[in-house]
């Protein structure tokens, strides 16, 4: 399996020296990024779906909102919580040039829901932030996705403990609770059909019906 993925990350095309410079960052300040080989196939998703306005929660240093933005031309919205990841991002998004697509909101995103009330409503909403909070993340941002919209929701698997029978860390063992928790739930959500894809560290798709 591993060859395999080193395998398909040697096909991926180059990123761009400041987005490439990023995903290094990531690794080296253990900043949690999607993985690359989920992040290509969610930017083949959206794609096919050409969005032209994006929710994100979870910025972290601005990775994802950028590679969004700059594989749709769509503008995004995104909310960071952590004072350095969003000055961080704030850097990076003006560095390749994407201050005028990309707004980032600092705060938590558990308290920012009523600024979007007077803005129109999403194509897609991007879960990947605090994994506990999910379901919360969900039920106050899905509200202003448009019908036919799709929600992604990433690390669903959880580095596979969601499909193991004991896990041994009392605040993981907790945590893949919440996360099994959060997947049955949208499974069985009468508003969205959901499928949950093996990729990276596991992606939910959920369509608005």
């Amino acid at each position: 399996m591993e060859q395999l993925e080193t395998y398909v990350k040697s096909l991926i095309p180059s990123r761009g020296s400041i987005v490439e410079e990023m995903e290094r960052q990531a690794v080296r300040d253990h900043v949690p990024i999607m993985d690359i080989i989920a992040m290509e196939f969610l930017l083949q998703q959206l794609k096919l779906m050409k969005p032209e306005r994006i929710l994100e929660i979870g910025t972290a240093i601005g990775y994802s909102a950028i590679r969004m933005s700059q594989a749709t031309g769509a503008t995004v919205v995104t909310m960071e919580r952590d004072e350095q990841r969003y000055e961080q991002a704030l850097q990076n998004i003006q560095r390749v040039g994407l201050d005028s697509k990309i707004n980032v909101w600092f705060g938590d995103a558990l308290n920012l829901g009523e600024k979007l009330e007077s803005l129109p409503y999403f194509d897609v909403l991007f879960i990947d932030a605090a994994k506990g909070q999910y379901q919360r993340f969900f039920e106050t941002y899905e509200p202003y996705v448009k019908r036919g919209g799709v929600i992604f929701s990433d690390n669903v698997l959880f580095r596979g403990l969601v499909a193991e029978t004991e896990v041994e860390s009392k605040r993981l063992r907790k945590l893949t609770e919440k996360i099994k928790m959060y997947n049955s739930w949208l499974m069985a959500h009468p508003r969205y059909d959901t499928r949950i894809v093996p990729v990276g560290d596991g992606l939910a798709i959920s369509i608005k019906r």
